[in-house]
C-alpha cells in the first residue's frame, strides 16, 4: 500500500504545480476558509496523521500545508459548480417538451438518452435498464466536469485525482452493491471464484485483487488523459504568439473529442461490471426448468428402454 501514498502525493504535487487558482477559488476561501480549516484541523487532519502515518508520511506531505487560502480545494469547487452546471445544462436543453415539435435541446437529450439506453440494453440487458439513472448520471457529469476546462475561469475537476478516484470508488461500491442485493453476499463472493471448483483456489484471489484494482484503473484512466490534455494546452500558451493564440485553438477539438471519449469509456467499464453481477430475473427460472427437464428424461429414460 505504500506505493499507493507515494502515487497521491506525487498526484498532489504535480496538479499544484499545473494549475493556477481560478479567481471563484480564491473567493470562497476568503469567505468560508477560516471555518473550513478548523474543521479540518480540529477532525479530518487526526484521522489522516493515523492513515498516512503508517504509510511513513503526513497529511501535509501529501496534501499540502493548512491553510485558510487552500482549506476548500479547488477541484472541490469544482466539482460542485460541474454537478450544478450538469442539472442547469439540462434543464436548458430540455425546454419546453413537446411531442409534435421538439426543439434542438430536446433532440439532444433524447439521442443522448437514447445511445445509453442501448448501450445499456447490449452490455447488460433489457434488465437493466432499471440501472439507467445512475449510469446516465456518470455520463453528464464526467462529461461536464471534462470540458469545464475549455472555459475561462474553471478548471476540470477530472484532472484531479481526488475526484477521479472518488468516482472510480463511486462505480465500484455500485456493481458490488447490485451483486450482493441481487445474488446475495455469498453468491457474489462464489462468483469469483469461476466456475470451475477445482481451481476455484487459484481464481477467486486473482479476481478478487483485481476487482480492488478497479477503481483505481477507472481513476488514474481518467485523471491521466484530462491532465495529459490540460498539459498540452498550457505547454502550447507558454510559446510566443500568434503560436500561443493559434494552436489552442486548433486543439479544441481534440480537447472535446478526449473528453467524450473518457465519458464513453468510463460509463462502458462501468456497465461491463454490472452485467458481471447482474442477471434478468427469469434465468434463473430457466435454468430450473432445464435441471427439472433434465431430470424428467432421466426418469422417463428406464421405462422407454
Amino acid at each position: 500500500m505504500f506505493w499507493l501514498a507515494e502515487a497521491a502525493e506525487a498526484g498532489e504535487h504535480a496538479e499544484e504545480a499545473a494549475h493556477h487558482t481560478p479567481i471563484i477559488v480564491e473567493l470562497i476561501n476568503n469567505w468560508f476558509g477560516e471555518a473550513a480549516l478548523k474543521f479540518e484541523l480540529a477532525y479530518t487532519r487526526p484521522v489522516w496523521v493515523k492513515i498516512l502515518g503508517k504509510f511513513g508520511t503526513t497529511p501535509e506531505a501529501v496534501f499540502g500545508d493548512y491553510t485558510a487560502e487552500t482549506a476548500i480545494p479547488w477541484y472541490t469547487v469544482m466539482f460542485f459548480i460541474a454537478c450544478i452546471l450538469s442539472v442547469a445544462i439540462i434543464w436548458i436543453f430540455k425546454g419546453k417538451l413537446s411531442e409534435s415539435e421538439p426543439g434542438g435541446g430536446q433532440q439532444t437529450l433524447e439521442v443522448s438518452v437514447l445511445a445509453v439506453r442501448n448501450m445499456i440494453q447490449d452490455i447488460i440487458g433489457p434488465h437493466g435498464l432499471k440501472y439507467f439513472p445512475v449510469v446516465m448520471t456518470f455520463a453528464v457529469l464526467i462529461l461536464v466536469s471534462n470540458l469545464m476546462g475549455l472555459f475561462p475561469l474553471f478548471m476540470s475537476p477530472t484532472a484531479a485525482t481526488s475526484v477521479t478516484f472518488a468516482l472510480g470508488l463511486s462505480s465500484f461500491l455500485y456493481y458490488n452493491y447490485i451483486g450482493i442485493s441481487e445474488n446475495g453476499i455469498l453468491n457474489h463472493l462464489k462468483h469469483l471464484a469461476g466456475p470451475v471448483w477445482w481451481i476455484a483456489w487459484l481464481i477467486f484471489p486473482i479476481e478478487l485483487i483485481s476487482n480492488f484494482i478497479r477503481p483505481f484503473s477507472l481513476g488514474i484512466r481518467l485523471f491521466g488523459n484530462l491532465f495529459a490534455d490540460e498539459q498540452v494546452i498550457a505547454t502550447v500558451q507558454q510559446l510566443a504568439p500568434p503560436i500561443s493564440y493559434a494552436f489552442p485553438m486548433l486543439l479544441m477539438p481534440l480537447s472535446v473529442f478526449v473528453a467524450l471519449i473518457q465519458t464513453f469509456v468510463f460509463i462502458l467499464l462501468s456497465q461491463l461490471y454490472i452485467s458481471e453481477v447482474s442477471h434478468a430475473p427469469h434465468e434463473h427460472g430457466a435454468h430450473d426448468a432445464h435441471d427439472e427437464e433434465d431430470e424428467g428424461h432421466e426418469m422417463i429414460a428406464p421405462v422407454l428402454t
